[in-house]
């Protein structure tokens, strides 16, 4: 199946099935729609006269990968595809060279079973407001051996689709908090869900060695913009200090190049997962990103970039 027969396959299977709500937004799914729009709004400036041969390996911190693409934080919906689409998942993300994330609540020893797998692994969990329940998910993620840990920081008040709590129990968090997190474990820590220029200084000043800009693909609250539309004031703030990892509506490898010129060091998709799941099991998810990835590479041949963290905003149109 050619890339936009998994997405046009997976969407209609997620959407007949119960669980297709997880594509929806919340409340107006504002966020969702525009999501959906915001990728039109920038072209490229063509260098077809060059000599350049791309490669798409990057570094994120310590882990090496093929591709500067990684899954988005994402579990609850994968079991209810099938029984063991997490580990399918898994296999076919570490055999393209990507990373995986996950979101809560996931079973420990599911989680020792992805690390078995050998993917590079992020257990990502929500601010709930039992900390100790949350210390508690950080430590048996670590326990597991997972690569780094993560927070959900913008799931302060849960999450929702269209007008229904689908993760509650939680509070927003705090610099204190967050650096009392970083103080207790040896992992490195993530802080997801950065959408402006005051949420990165909080997260450099609690101590984050990785940000992801998103807007939790719709499911906080309604009206947020899209990450690229505050990419520059968080990568001023960030100046370079730590990775900057960016998701929200990425479908193609013309997408992830936009992503990368804004300052990203790698992209993360979560729909499209999903899709790849659904439509082809391991083997739909392993085409998801080796097409993606060759859209970026073509891409990146005729736009003159040579490698990920080559990529600019000059560019852009």
């Amino acid at each position: 199946m050619t890339l936009s027969e998994i997405y046009q396959k997976g969407a209609e299977i997620l959407e007949s099935k119960k669980f297709g709500v997880f594509l929806r937004g919340a409340e107006t799914e504002f966020v969702v729609k525009n999501n959906e729009e915001i990728f039109k709004r920038y072209r490229f400036l063509q260098k077809a006269i060059n000599s350049i041969e791309p490669i798409t390996r990057t570094r994120l911190l310590d882990v090496e990968l093929q591709v500067p693409i990684v899954m988005s934080s994402i579990y609850l919906p994968i079991p209810q595809i099938h029984d063991s689409g997490i580990i399918m998942v898994a296999k076919a993300l570490k055999e393209v060279g990507s990373m995986m994330w996950t979101g809560s609540p996931i079973p420990s020893d599911r989680l020792r079973e992805l690390v078995k797998v050998g993917v590079p692994l992020v257990q990502t969990v929500k601010p709930f407001a039992d900390r100790n329940k949350m210390m508690q998910l950080i430590s048996e993620a670590e326990s597991a051996g997972v690569t780094w840990v993560g927070i959900e920081v913008d799931a302060g008040q849960g999450t929702k689709v269209r007008d229904k709590l689908i993760a509650s129990g939680c509070s927003p968090i705090s610099v204190g908090e967050l650096r009392e997190v970083k103080r207790k474990i040896s992992r490195p820590l993530a802080l997801k869900g950065i959408l402006s220029p005051w949420d990165a200084e909080k997260a450099l000043e609690a101590g984050a060695d990785v940000i992801v800009v998103s807007n939790h693909g719709g499911h906080t609250i309604d009206y947020l913009p899209h990450p690229l539309e505050v990419m520059d004031e968080i990568v001023k703030v960030v100046a370079g200090k730590i990775p900057i990892i960016v998701d929200g509506g990425f479908r193609r490898g013309t997408d992830v190049l936009k992503g990368l010129a804004f300052g990203a060091q790698a992209v993360g998709l979560g729909r499209p997962i999903l899709f790849g799941l659904v439509a082809g099991g391991e083997e739909g998810v392993k085409t998801v990103i080796t097409e993606i990835a060759e859209e970026l590479k073509r891409a990146m041949a005729m736009t003159g970039v040579k490698e990920p963290s080559s990529a600019h905003k000059g560019i852009l149109l």
